[in-house]
């Protein structure tokens, strides 16, 4: 069995690899799996790491059946009759990603979809998520305090640096902890107060940015209790940031009826926002929600441009769009960022823009490729899962029907493509792969 790894070259950032050099060796030693990887200059784990551990670093990998990457492949790159894995972007019918749709079903290859992996509850298994979490909410900690220092309120969060910044997370932890204990001792300023951060959804990637959050002393509340938080929790506000974590039924709320969970994903058009309340008590939004254009939105430019709105304090000065949906849940997010130029600032006003950080408006970190931030840690925990597919998906004869396919269920659900033709789970593409 002979598997592939194409190198990650969508930009210079992209450093991750699917697979690491000492699961690859682990792989070989149990079942006698060759790998092929492309080198690279960029890569988390160097040429040599893998030659060390068994791997054949070479340019020309399609002796390999079976090739993983990390995202998109060009279409250059695709052979007949090849199976091939990575995150195609694909299941929203994303128009940008319908060619590599095409091409595959015109070569008759095999599509797996890392997003797609998941157990019999529709949990997914392999995923990037927390690290996205993760090196978001520490560039959106980093934004509040760098826009705090425009409008001269210093605080110690303007010591945070950017993520990539930091050699590992265990060090990017360590500063926040510094920089907790001087809250804690220090306070927060009074014209911060109550300084509250809201987390928009309670998945991997919210659960990844609130766990670097809560080094940070703070105190959780309810969304129902953000209005009443002067009320309740003033005697906290001093040294405390307040955590909010919204979720569906603290979002939307139906047209008619009540608000059922499962009516809501499946009728979305029957739904509408409520979150506009939020908006005006919270100082930072950090975005992780799931989200297509059936769905209301969060924060729209006509809610930030009213009336109603500017007669409120506008307290919300930062949005860690880590979802990076463009013009979407974020309505403001009008392009994606990467991290060296991860910032920039909407004015509503004029309904205009400003690269980076400046000291009006609501500033919006949109890097859509985070966990590259921290390559090494997030590659690590990603092949750490990875490995205990690959040797089924090496293993499998595609020449079989899907119903006699001895895959496991988690990567069978995951098959987009199977010899060049859409599974039933997505038939539903056809309409994207046929409109323009």
């Amino acid at each position: 069995m002979i598997i592939g790894i194409r190198r990650a070259d969508k930009n210079d950032w992209e450093q991750r690899v699917p697979l690491i050099p000492e699961d690859l060796k682990y792989l070989k030693e149990k079942y006698g799996i060759h790998t092929l990887i492309q080198p690279s200059d960029i890569r988390a784990y160097k040429n040599e790491e893998y030659k060390n551990a068994g791997v054949e670093v070479v340019e020309d990998i399609q002796k390999a059946n079976t090739i993983f990457a990390v995202k998109e492949i060009p279409l250059h790159f695709y052979r007949p009759n090849k199976t091939y894995i990575f995150f195609s972007h694909t299941i929203k019918g994303q128009d940008y990603n319908m060619p590599i749709l095409k091409k595959m079903m015109e070569l008759k290859c095999n599509l797996i979809d890392y997003e797609r992996i998941v157990d019999e509850s529709n949990n997914r298994l392999i995923f990037f998520g927390k690290h996205a979490g993760v090196a978001g909410i520490i560039e959106s900690l980093h934004a509040l305090g760098q826009k705090l220092e425009e409008k001269n309120i210093i605080t110690p969060l303007k010591k945070i640096k950017q993520a990539y910044k930091y050699d590992s997370i265990e060090e990017a932890k360590q500063e926040l902890k510094v920089i907790g204990e001087k809250i804690k001792k220090n306070g927060i300023p009074k014209e911060l107060q109550p300084l509250i951060v809201g987390f928009a959804g309670y998945g991997n990637v919210s659960r990844g940015a609130q766990e670097i959050f809560e080094i940070l002393p703070f105190k959780e509340i309810k969304a129902d209790e953000i209005q009443f938080i002067n009320e309740k929790y003033k005697a906290e506000s001093e040294h405390h940031f307040f955590k909010v974590v919204f979720k569906e039924n603290d979002l939307v709320k139906p047209k008619s009826g009540k608000f059922e969970l499962q009516d809501y994903y499946n009728h979305p058009e029957k739904y509408e926002s409520k979150f506009e309340q939020y908006i005006p008590h919270l100082t930072m939004l950090v975005n992780c929600i799931y989200w297509t254009e059936d769905y209301p939105r969060l924060v729209t430019k006509s809610y930030l441009q009213c009336e109603e709105y500017k007669e409120t304090e506008q307290k919300l000065i930062v949005i860690g769009d880590i979802s990076c949906d463009i013009n979407g849940s974020i309505e403001i997010t009008n392009k994606a960022t990467e991290p060296g130029d991860a910032f920039y600032t909407y004015l509503p006003e004029n309904d205009d823009y400003k690269n980076g950080i400046v000291k009006d408006g609501i500033t919006i970190m949109a890097v859509d490729n985070l966990p590259c931030e921290f390559p090494k840690e997030s590659s690590a925990d990603f092949s750490n899962v990875l490995k205990k597919f690959v040797y089924e998906i090496a293993n499998t004869d595609f020449n079989k029907s899907f119903e006699d396919l001895t895959l496991p269920y988690p990567i069978k659900t995951a098959l987009i493509l199977h010899r060049g033709e859409l599974t039933k789970t997505y038939q539903y593409l056809n309409q994207y792969l046929t409109e323009g």
